[in-house]
């Protein structure tokens, strides 16, 4: 069976049980305006595909505001603060580690939120998207506290609501491999990890199975895919793509 046939039999097995699954779209590293986001949002114009873009503040321009001044339909996450590693020497990289003080993350945060209040007129999402996919689990409880509402990293999600006010939608599948020169995964994994998560996510966790791009990381094969696989789902009756906005403001 091919990996593509598989989707569609996955699809039909959501199908054929009356429910849908929810699929979405988030992109990383977003900061400054440039030929990889133009090409990122024109393929979302053409694929109709909800796109919600992960913008790291220390870094996001008055330029990029500019750009997405014209694209209202794009929904914007905060990815952390600066996307700067704090993790000792031999760790997994992480920004929002036990690394440091708490008290001196979350100001770095909240800084964060109000440059994407002041660059993008009060239009981003208050959900937090840990740079790497990684937060100390100390964190999580505190992102409330300070105006969060969402929380999205990668995996299953042990559950939708890690502390009270705080609701958690991930990505599953990633179109890049990051361990292995940093390429295209290739069409077999990324669509083996995309049915994987949906079926997973129609027998045991019941969660929006999302995909994950890096504009700025991406090369022929993987541009290629992603129109392949946005255009792909948006035909499957089984299966709806949704805006962030739509699945983080779940009461």
């Amino acid at each position: 069976m091919s990996s593509w046939q598989a989707l569609d039999e996955e699809a039909a097995r959501w199908r054929d049980g009356g429910r849908t699954a929810e699929l979405w779209w988030r992109d990383d590293d977003v900061a400054d305006s440039g030929p990889a986001l133009d090409r990122l949002l024109k393929l979302h114009r053409e694929t109709g595909a909800p796109l919600s873009l992960a913008v790291v503040p220390a870094l996001a321009t008055q330029a990029l505001a500019d750009r997405l001044g014209a694209e209202p339909a794009v929904d914007l996450l905060q990815h952390g603060y600066a996307h700067l590693n704090h993790a000792s020497p031999g760790e997994k990289k992480a920004e929002l580690g036990a690394h440091r003080p708490v008290m001196i993350v979350l100001g770095e945060l909240g800084t964060g939120w109000l440059a994407l209040e002041r660059l993008f007129d009060g239009r981003a999402l208050s959900v937090m998207v840990p740079p790497w996919n990684r937060i100390a689990p100390g964190l999580v409880p505190t992102l409330p506290e300070i105006g969060f509402s969402g929380l999205s990293t990668f995996g299953s999600r042990r559950r939708a609501r890690p502390v009270s006010g705080l609701i958690q939608i991930n990505t599953h599948a990633d179109l890049i491999d990051w361990k292995s020169g940093r390429g295209f995964a290739g069409e077999a994994a990324a669509l083996d990890a995309l049915v994987g998560a949906l079926a997973h996510a129609r027998t045991v966790a019941a969660e929006p199975v999302g995909l994950l791009s890096h504009h700025l990381a991406m090369d022929g094969g993987a541009w290629d895919f992603l129109r392949s696989v946005l255009e792909k789902a948006s035909t499957l009756p089984g299966i709806r793509i949704r805006p962030a906005r739509e699945l983080f403001a779940v009461e």
